[in-house]
């Protein structure tokens, strides 16, 4: 099958390494009225908050904190208020995935002539306008700083919720791996298996002859598994920060998906887990991926082995075996990051699977998969191996 056709775009300017924040927040421009959204109490100890403070000198500045891991729409229901009453002109994210999707929805509800909750809903196709927004990346995993892509939660309603529309693409984002230096080992290590799989539902599925894609692909895989574990151990390596970060803003910018299809399911399931659970998004993949892999080896058959044999050197033995050993590999790598891959490890004893494929079917989210042939049953089998 020939390479799917495609339309890339990203008009997200990317200021990378020292200095980066000074450089990314000159682009805001002269006399606009500039909200600075983050989350708890790191932007502030770690001095980034205060940084960007000095770059926005001569800007009103607004402070919107307290912005949590899966942002809460009760929380952004604050912060799009906030934006109107004070006629903000722009926003800046401190932190991660978590704070720049918040400023994302943040960004176009404040906008949305309607109830801000149909952004959510209709996965944003309804969005027609947003406030400009940049991004200071403080914890690499996502790649939300240079996408149109943003997932929020609704504790009321027990949601957790992609949407995306072009509106929502950062204009700058500013990328300082020393800013990374103070992350505790388990966001590091989550940020690195997020980037792992975010590339993998991208890459994990059926052949269309995207050399340069695939290539792309395995390269930042491959580096993921080199630079992942040492980091843990040289947490302050600019090399390694540096290159880890990079990692996740190219496995989630819309490059390596560009004329290929994609997956997601994992993502998808995993919403369920985090809102269930409380587990965190990485932690999710982790358990899901391998299950996933193993129940799905025959329509993903082509890939798994070139998986196998590129990333992992797997070339001897049956189809099944060197499949088999791609999904050890992959487990051991988690492993090692320490993301644990089976629901048990997590201490998780009410692991009710009807529950997840009732709420899965009610947020309509079957069929799934790169074929579309997820159905409740393939989902019942992949979370049975998930305990």
């Amino acid at each position: 099958m020939p390479i799917l056709d495609f339309t890339f775009y990203n008009p997200t300017r990317i200021f990378f390494g020292s200095g980066a924040i000074s450089r990314a927040l000159k682009l805001v421009p002269s006399g606009d009225r500039v909200m600075v959204v983050y989350g708890t109490s790191s932007a502030e100890k770690y001095g980034v908050l205060q940084e960007v403070r000095e770059a926005l000198q001569g800007h009103e500045i607004i402070e919107f904190g307290g912005i949590e891991p899966n942002p809460e729409y009760e929380k952004l229901r604050e912060g799009w208020k906030l934006v109107r009453e004070r006629r903000v002109d722009f926003l800046v994210a401190i932190g991660g995935g978590s704070v720049i999707d918040a400023t994302k929805f943040i960004a176009a509800a404040a906008v949305y002539p309607q109830d801000p909750w149909s952004i959510v809903m209709d996965g944003g196709k309804s969005i027609a306008g947003a406030i400009p927004l940049g991004a200071v990346v403080t914890l690499p995993a996502s790649g939300s700083e240079s996408n149109n892509r943003a997932v929020i939660s609704r504790k009321s309603l027990n949601i957790k919720r992609a949407f995306m529309n072009d509106h929502l693409f950062p204009r700058f984002a500013a990328l300082d791996p020393t800013k990374t230096f103070p992350l505790p080992p388990r966001y590091t290590a989550n940020g690195v298996v997020d980037t792992f799989v975010h590339i993998l539902e991208q890459y994990l599925t059926y052949p269309v002859e995207a050399e340069v894609q695939d290539r792309l692909a395995e390269g930042l895989l491959l580096v993921l598994l080199r630079l992942g574990p040492q980091v843990l151990k040289e947490p302050n390596s600019y090399n390694l920060r540096a290159n880890l970060m990079w990692c996740a803003t190219l496995g989630l910018n819309g490059l390596l998906g560009a004329g290929v299809p994609q997956d997601w399911a994992a993502h998808r399931a995993g919403y369920e887990f985090t809102v269930l659970y409380g587990l965190d998004h990485a932690q999710t993949l982790a358990i899901l991926i391998p299950a996933m892999m193993d129940v799905r080896r025959s329509v993903k058959r082509e890939k798994l082995l070139q998986y196998g044999e590129r990333i992992f050197g797997i070339r001897q033995g049956s189809d099944n075996y060197r499949i088999d050993q791609a999904i050890l590999k992959t487990k051991e790598f988690f492993e090692e990051m320490g993301v644990p891959t089976r629901i048990k490890d997590y201490g998780i004893e009410n692991f009710d699977i009807d529950l997840i494929l009732t709420r899965m079917e009610e947020h309509g989210l079957f069929p799934l998969g790169e074929r579309a042939d997820i159905t409740r049953e393939v989902m019942e089998e992949i979370l049975k191996r998930c305990r």
